[in-house]
């Protein structure tokens, strides 16, 4: 297990020392940043990791405050940099020629933020779920409020949960194709819906919306900068 302490806090430090100490077995990664510790579990081990991150006394991270999904495909590229950015196409994932890696081990994630009210601190912990067909197990079993979150990532992000006992879309109709928040699916969505007089019932048809850029074609002078350039300072 390798860890880093950047944290400067006291109470965090004692936690990465905890996290070290009882879950060393586990092949867990620990990354520290200013006021925050997170822990990397490998898929194999997220039950067993997030039930000792629970019952331990020396942890206790009795709630789960959130989970989510995460999509890191072209994580780290420049693409939303406002000048050089990309004119055409829905977003960076349909951009084949950024040589993504959408089948990737690590294209997706889960992320949860774990509370401990016995000993006020706070933990994220990350486990990847692979790319071509996402799935970890369901944490139902440790916190039950995991329930709607991870329904909520498999429906956004189509990250499966394996022993989920009714994983259902939550957000989107049932009937929706794709998952919205991957960056593989295109900003106008696959299908629209409008009501047909004609048949008195609301139907499907194809997009008719145009594919929209996702950077700014035009950069506008501000009127609030105007004159600084001459030293000339407005005041409100």
């Amino acid at each position: 297990m390798a860890t880093e302490s950047l944290t400067g806090d006291t109470r965090l430090a004692g936690l990465e020392q905890a996290l070290a100490r009882h879950l060393a077995q586990h092949g867990c990664e620990i990354l520290s940043a200013p006021g925050e510790v997170t822990l990397v579990v490998p898929a194999a081990q997220l039950l067993p990791v997030c039930l000792t991150l629970r019952d331990h006394a020396d942890l206790h991270f009795e709630q789960l405050i959130d989970c989510c999904g995460v999509d890191y495909a072209a994580y780290g590229q420049t693409e939303w940099d406002t000048q050089a950015g990309a004119g055409v196409g829905f977003g960076r994932a349909v951009d084949r020629d950024l040589n993504l890696t959408l089948d990737g081990p690590e294209r997706f994630a889960v992320v949860y933020h774990l509370l401990s009210l016995a000993h006020n601190r706070r933990l994220r912990v990350r486990v990847y779920a692979g790319g071509a067909a996402p799935m970890v197990d369901s944490v139902i079993s440790v916190w039950a409020t995991a329930n709607w979150f991870e329904r909520e990532a498999f429906d956004l992000f189509g990250i499966l949960f394996r022993g989920h006992p009714d994983l259902r879309r939550i957000l989107t109709d049932y009937g929706f194709v794709g998952h919205p928040f991957r960056k593989d699916f295109p900003l106008s969505g696959q299908v629209e819906m409008r009501y047909d007089a004609t048949q008195g019932r609301v139907v499907y048809v194809a997009v008719t919306v145009e594919p929209r850029v996702l950077v700014p074609k035009v950069i506008r002078d501000d009127s609030r900068y105007a004159g600084r350039e001459s030293g000339v300072t407005k005041h409100a």
